[in-house]
């Protein structure tokens, strides 16, 4: 099992403004990833898709792709 990428970075914070970031973890589909297949823990996973709903309401990321 591979390590969580935010704690292997050491990142305390994800912030939704880091659009970049959230896109490795977002699909072709715009959907969250699941974390089986990103090696992310609960906790960063939590915080992951509370900071991509964050990026799409305020219009930084899609919400479906087209």
């Amino acid at each position: 099992m591979q390590q969580c990428f935010f704690c292997s970075q050491n990142l305390r914070v994800i912030d939704y403004k880091e659009v970049a970031l959230l896109r490795r973890f977002i699909s072709s589909q715009a959907k969250i990833i699941d974390p089986k297949h990103t090696g992310v823990c609960a906790k960063h996973q939590r915080k992951l898709a509370q900071a991509v709903k964050r990026a799409r309401f305020l219009g930084l990321l899609p919400f479906v792709r087209r």
